[in-house]
């Protein structure tokens, strides 16, 4: 049975004057102890999809008109508030793109790390416990940096803090949106690497939300890739990576700079993704897609499965 089964997802927000759909009959899986890459431009309904996971958008003026979230057999959509409290963290945890705004910076990080132990699991509410966490995560000086506040930390180093945050409470599905975004190269490569190794130690699933392809290779087991609120291919990282189906996919990744390569500009993908309540007909890519055919600006395709675990979105392509 899968950790994480989303069905046929839609998310609307419902405004005093109009409803917006961000996500679109989004369905996806993930196994225990497996990693899935959700990849796409901003815009395209990643975090929208991910934040649903736990009901971590308000209602109103988020809205659910139709699918299913079961998260270890636990229907999400029909939880109550209380019920959603003890599958927070507990079940599913969270780390965001951008540490220092998540951080509260008048606590010190050895308190802000005890409280979510506190919340979760009482008996380890400890310094020791925490001291276990930090050093798990990588942070050097563990004893110095558990009295430290965030502002006395870099970037990277807070991003281990609030993994560390995230895992005291042993949550069976850890979601990284964007982890790596507000830091340097050097640093995103460290916290990718964090991320394979916690993997391999605590056998726990991933989802890793990000609109960079050139981190996912390594980490992620199957690749989900969204555009305008809609999954348009799914598959083997490896094999989507290297043989990508749907053009958006193709598109993308021609678009990641290549180490070597000889080349006089970067390759970019045309215009913009759709904003929500203006969807293209037909297919969504097809204003920016290089082979549209006449039949793409009126017929909407639906996800096909293509066979060895692809699915894809583009009839022209299959």
């Amino acid at each position: 049975m899968p950790l994480l089964d989303i069905q046929d997802l839609h998310v609307e927000f419902r405004q005093t004057t109009k409803t917006v759909t961000a996500v679109d009959g989004v369905s996806l899986q993930i196994s225990p102890g497996e990693t899935v890459g959700l990849v796409g431009e901003s815009g395209s309904g990643k975090s929208v999809t991910a934040l649903s996971i736990a009901r971590l958008i308000p209602s109103p003026p988020v809205a659910y008109p139709k699918g299913r979230i079961l998260l270890d057999g636990q229907d999400v959509l029909a939880m109550s508030q209380v019920d959603l409290r003890q599958i927070r963290g507990r079940i599913v945890s969270y780390v965001f793109q951008d540490p220092g705004s998540s951080l509260n910076p008048v606590f010190r990080i050895g308190s802000q790390i005890k409280e979510s132990l506190q919340r979760h699991r009482p008996s380890a509410a400890t310094d020791s416990e925490v001291l276990r966490l930090l050093r798990l995560v990588g942070i050097p000086a563990p004893e110095a940096r558990i009295k430290a506040y965030p502002h006395e930390m870099s970037g990277g180093m807070q991003q281990r803090a609030m993994i560390a945050m995230a895992l005291a409470s042993q949550p069976k599905l850890l979601v990284a949106d964007e982890p790596t975004t507000a830091l340097d190269v050097t640093i995103q490569a460290q916290i990718i690497d964090l991320l394979h190794t916690l993997k391999s130690q605590l056998g726990m699933a991933i989802l890793l939300i990000t609109h960079n392809l050139g981190i996912v290779g390594d980490l992620a087991d199957r690749l989900v890739v969204m555009y305008a609120g809609q999954i348009v291919e799914t598959g083997p990282t490896r094999t989507v990576l290297t043989q990508p189906k749907h053009p958006y996919t193709q598109a993308l990744i021609r678009s990641v700079p290549q180490l070597g390569a000889n080349t006089d500009h970067l390759i970019s993908i045309p215009g913009n993704v759709p904003s929500p309540g203006a969807f293209p007909t037909g297919c969504r890519f097809h204003p920016r897609c290089a082979q549209a055919q006449p039949s793409c600006r009126t017929i909407a395709p639906s996800l096909q499965d293509r066979g060895d675990g692809r699915s894809t979105r583009c009839p022209v392509m299959a």
